[in-house]
């Protein structure tokens, strides 16, 4: 297998070595280019597609009647801070059996392992299937322009199945599948109460920003995390029975995670399947920060103008990010601030869950433990977003994550890296779901 990592290690190192950090505009265009001469000289026809935002890259090719869609991203999260990198994060660096740089993990390892697992069914079969890829250089920043590429390339992105972007191992390299991903609405909440900063004497007669901030967050949810805001709820899609049981097979790693994470337990006391339906299958709004007024050395008698907190939603089907906007606003107004600003600050996306009972994910349960030697986790959907809604929409089929990462790769932090062990299993998981999908062995 040595041969074949190499080759996976060299190009790697040649699009880790772009800095295509989509927060900062950088290098989009290289890197888009990039990615379609790697999939070119898989055999593919690629076109790096303009008017999307990023370029997109759309490659399709290969033989056979069936087909299968692969999603992946180009872009990368800022390397910030730079000084916690022990190696440059654009120079793909290995040690301790492990490729470190940015994006080695998220997502352009990823994307490697479907090129190389493609490049083995080749070699084994004498032919390349028929597969398109769809590799996108927004994903970081929410992919706002990827809903309308999706729609307007559909029937050219037609295929039985989607192989969405990340997965791997967990804590105990048990490999790992996920069929869907929450929703998001991210925005803040602004109050204005002077037009402009005065001295702490006139918090006597003149309100503070921060105490309307506080009382309108301390609103939105109770002391177990449910969401108070009328309506909020009602769109949510009861768990199916598969989906149920997904759930309940999850092996319970909630006491590790309580002791990793420092906290005493858990919202509402769950444990166990609870604690990952909690997780998974229930919305929630979290409190990203809350700013205002003097936080610097000593004390500052102020009583701030104007304080802001940020905030985000994460959303299960069928809910909708512009409706949960509009209850958040009549919510506010209802508790009686109508005074505080609300501002979006992206276009939201929507959740996404694939039907378990497919036979696709009879394929990958068997691909995943062929390839790792253990019983695979399926997950319903993962706790986190991402743009996986417009597939399932427009395009009719499953999605579902699998990949080469594991609990420690550090995405979007400082040393951010993959196993070469997982990179060679998680390449080898492909190859057998290829086998199964297009030969039907």
């Amino acid at each position: 297998m040595r041969p074949f990592l190499d080759e996976a290690k060299d190009l790697l190192a040649r699009l880790v070595a772009l800095p295509t950090v989509s927060a900062e505009g950088r290098a989009l265009e290289e890197g888009a280019e990039a990615v379609a001469e790697v999939l070119e000289g898989l055999g593919l026809r690629a076109e790096v597609v303009l008017g999307y935002g990023a370029p997109v890259v759309l490659a399709e090719g290969g033989e056979g009647e069936r087909r299968l869609l692969f999603y992946n991203h180009y872009d990368v999260q800022p390397p910030d801070p730079l000084e916690l990198w022990e190696s440059d994060p654009f120079a793909l660096t290995e040690r301790g059996g492990a490729w470190y740089g940015r994006g080695t993990y998220d997502d352009k390892g990823e994307l490697l392992a479907r090129v190389m697992a493609l490049r083995l069914f080749r070699e084994a079969h004498g032919f390349l299937p028929r597969v398109a890829f769809v590799v996108e250089g927004e994903e970081e920043v929410g992919s706002p322009h990827l809903g309308g590429f999706v729609a307007d390339f559909a029937e050219r992105l037609r295929s039985e199945a989607t192989l969405w972007e990340s997965g791997g191992v967990d804590a105990q390299d048990r490999p790992t599948a996920y069929a869907g991903l929450k929703g998001i609405l991210a925005v803040e909440l602004r109050a204005r109460t002077a037009a402009y900063d005065l001295h702490s004497s006139y918090g006597a007669v003149v309100e503070n920003p921060l105490y309307r901030l506080a009382r309108a967050l301390a609103s939105l949810r109770d002391e177990e995390g449910r969401v108070l805001i009328p309506g909020f709820y009602d769109r949510v899609r009861p768990l199916t029975l598969a989906e149920r049981e997904a759930i309940d097979e999850i092996p319970d790693e909630s006491e590790e995670l309580r002791q990793a994470f420092g906290v005493p337990g858990f919202l509402g006391g769950v444990r166990g399947a609870e604690f990952y339906e909690k997780l998974l299958a229930e919305p929630c709004v979290n409190i990203n920060g809350v700013h205002g007024g003097y936080g610097g050395p000593g004390s500052k008698t102020v009583l701030p103008a104007f304080a802001f907190a940020k905030l985000d939603f994460r959303l299960v089907p069928d809910q909708d990010p512009e409706e949960v906007l509009g209850l958040l606003w009549r919510h506010l107004e209802a508790q009686g601030f109508h005074d505080l600003e609300v501002v979006p600050l992206e276009a939201g996306e929507r959740p996404a869950r694939s039907d378990l009972t497919h036979p696709f994910f009879g394929l990958v349960r068997r691909a995943l433990e062929e390839a790792h030697g253990k019983k695979p986790v399926l997950y319903p959907n993962m706790a986190g977003s991402g743009p996986m809604h417009p597939f399932l929409h427009h395009l009719k089929a499953p999605a579902v994550g699998i990949g080469v990462g594991y609990p420690g790769s550090r995405v979007h932090s400082p040393n951010e890296h993959i196993r070469v062990a997982d990179f060679q299993r998680g390449t080898l998981a492909i190859l057998r779901l290829l086998e199964l999908f297009f030969l039907g062995r």
